[in-house]
């Protein structure tokens, strides 16, 4: 008999992680046989070595069987009176041992049955006299099966597993789950099936648990024939999760559910996933349907169609069409975008917004080979090759594109993403360098013009720091962490003149100034808001509320503040304080000359301004106070 292959290594249940040979919590072991099973347990560990170590890999699986009942129906003596022989009878351990058979070559199957049943019961009475042990070739298990004969089966599911590798948690799990499908839909239901690895010897312990099941679809009225799959299957799928949870087994029940008619067609098409099934599978349940297929599968008499052949024989010649479009493809899209994309992601870095395809290469020439010098030319040569590529077979100028071509394509496409993380880098750090520049540029100049609103026209860089704090920070008008944030970006700006600037140098000042700024905008805000108010004198007239803003010589005029759209108007301030003539304006002009506008400290209003406004509003206006 050949050996089997040594990778696959059994499940077996410990002792000394349960307590038990089998997990504790499965629903089919009743009480009386958990109990019985404590009191065993040393006599089936030393049963399952023994065999094991004399059979090795040829052991599938080895199970503790329910215990048999001491007296068969009809056999109870009068007045329930027992007979000698049941005490001895209920002692009896009752254990499988299922053996692969399929590698056999040197004997027939009864020698081989004849031959593992004597040595395992010879094992069986060298441990304990009690032990009755009982042989099961593999192939008569998938034999019963395919004669409709089941009680082995259902024997297995209610089991307990001593060492498994895989098989009989299979049989367990799709016993229980076949159980539960037919006792909800027996009447549709035709066929139950095991496949997969299991049933062609290529499983492991691990794998997944195949089963198929047929739904009789010829017979449907109340709903479409689709509806009855996706119903049943929504169900059926569901159920096969339940039995994972009362079998305590963890591979994954993969279940497929098809619709006689539809298995019908695909069988007539050659698919080759139906003739696998047929080949392969195992019925659990079969209502006349699958193994009559199977045997004619097995004698030749199920053939492709003319058609199914057909389609078969022209699809290779579709296979290379794809493949040869794919190659198109690959080099028309995939390996263009892959290096233009990126190469327009620099340029943006830059500062520049995006060209288009085709100016691209000329863009990124001109900017980092010609005038930054941080990108050599040859990676421009790579890009323009792959835009002309392109173009050609866009065009149709160059109708295939080879292997070695895409190879070349793909390979400079690699070297050239290289090169351009690299550049980004590079980018990145000139930016640093500029941004911090331009970051305390920025600073100054927003602290001089807070400055010029404390009264301070003009200083130097150097005594801004000073002034910042003296009028600023020491008055309490700026919170004193906006000076540690300030000292950051100045101390940042000296570390770049001697280039030490470090990227914690840069975060650093990034994180304070954002706060600092903000604060400083709205403190201008507020400030300049608070100047405006002494120059604004706001009118009532008749239902409408007006206001005139008087700056140095010029006054701004808005008739209807509530008004969707503004009219502004303007009038020069003549020296006696009244308005000269209005013209019109407009909301930009009249920000610019409040943004370079100095107001007063204090706003006199003069006669003759009244009388202005009376020609204005009417002789109705009114002056608001305090508003």
């Amino acid at each position: 008999m050949a050996k089997k292959s040594k990778s696959m290594q059994p499940t077996e249940i410990k002792a000394a992680e349960t307590g038990l040979p089998l997990p504790s919590n499965l629903p089919n072991i009743p009480p009386e046989m958990e109990k019985k099973l404590k009191a065993i347990k040393d006599k089936l560990d030393k049963f399952k070595e023994k065999v094991l170590e004399k059979f090795g890999d040829y052991i599938v699986g080895i199970a503790l069987l329910p215990p048999e009942k001491a007296q068969k129906e009809g056999e109870q003596g009068k007045e329930g009176e027992e007979k000698p022989d049941d005490k001895k009878d209920e002692n009896k351990i009752h254990v499988l041992v299922v053996v692969d058979d399929t590698t056999s070559q040197k004997m027939t199957k009864d020698e081989l049955f004849n031959k593992f049943s004597s040595a395992v019961k010879q094992i069986g009475e060298e441990v304990d006299k009690d032990i009755a042990s009982q042989c099961a070739l593999l192939t008569d298990l998938w034999q019963n099966c395919y004669d409709a004969k089941y009680d082995l089966n259902r024997l297995i599911s209610m089991s307990a597993p001593l060492h498994d590798t895989g098989m009989l948690a299979a049989i367990k799990i799709a016993e229980i789950h076949k159980s539960m499908v037919i006792k909800k839909f027996e009447k549709y239901i035709l066929s139950y099936v095991l496949a997969g690895s299991l049933t062609q010897g290529k499983a492991t312990p691990t794998s997944d648990i195949d089963v198929w099941i047929v739904i009789d679809d010829t017979d449907v009225k109340k709903m479409s024939r689709l509806e009855l799959k996706d119903k049943l299957r929504a169900i059926i799928i569901g159920m096969g999760a339940e039995a994972g949870e009362m079998t305590g087994i963890k591979n994954k029940l993969n279940i497929q559910v098809y619709i006689l008619t539809d298995f019908w067609e695909s069988l007539k098409e050659a698919n080759p996933i139906i003739f696998t099934l047929l080949r392969d599978g195992v019925p659990f349940y079969d209502r006349g349907i699958f193994m009559p297929w199977k045997q004619l599968l097995r004698m030749g008499r199920i053939k492709p169609s003319r058609e199914a052949i057909d389609l078969f024989m022209s699809t290779g010649e579709q296979s290379i069409s794809r493949v040869k479009g794919r190659l198109k493809e690959m080099g028309m899209e995939d390996t263009y975008y892959a290096i233009l994309t990126p190469s327009q992601a620099a340029i943006m870095l830059y500062g520049l917004p995006p060209p288009t395809p085709r100016e691209t290469p000329d863009v990124l020439e001109e900017i980092f080979v010609k005038k930054e010098k941080m990108l050599e030319a040859e990676y421009v040569k790579i890009l323009r090759n792959n835009v002309d590529i392109r173009k050609k077979i866009e065009h149709g100028d160059k109708k295939e594109l080879s292997g070695t071509e895409l190879d070349k394509l793909i390979n400079d496409a690699e070297k050239f993403l290289k090169r351009i993380k690299e550049l980004f880098t590079e980018i990145e750090a000139k930016h640093d360098e500029r941004s911090i520049i331009m970051l305390y540029d920025e600073v100054m100049t927003i602290i001089r013009d807070v400055l010029k609103l404390e009264g301070i026209e003009k200083a130097q860089d150097t005594q801004l720091i000073k002034f910042f704090e003296d009028e600023l920070v020491s008055t309490g008008k700026v919170p004193a962490r906006f000076l540690r944030d300030l000292n950051e970006i100045i101390e940042a700006k000296q570390k770049h003149d001697q280039k030490k600037l470090t990227k914690t140098d840069i975060e650093k000042a990034r994180k304070g100034s954002s706060g600092l700024f903000k604060f400083l905008v709205e403190y201008m805000q507020r400030k300049r808001g608070q100047e405006m108010e002494r120059a604004r004198v706001r009118v009532k007239h008749g239902e409408k509320f007006g206001e005139v803003i008087l700056l140095d010589t010029i006054a701004f005029v808005i008739h209807d503040l509530d008004a969707k759209e503004q009219q502004i108007e303007k009038a020069a301030i003549r020296e006696n304080g009244s308005l000269g003539p209005l013209e019109k304006t407009n909301l930009e002009e009249f920000e610019k000359e409040l943004a370079k506008a100095k107001f007063p400290k204090r706003v006199f209003v003069k006669e003759p301004l009244f009388e202005s406004l009376k020609g204005i509003f009417g002789h109705d206006v009114e002056v608001l106070l305090q508003y």
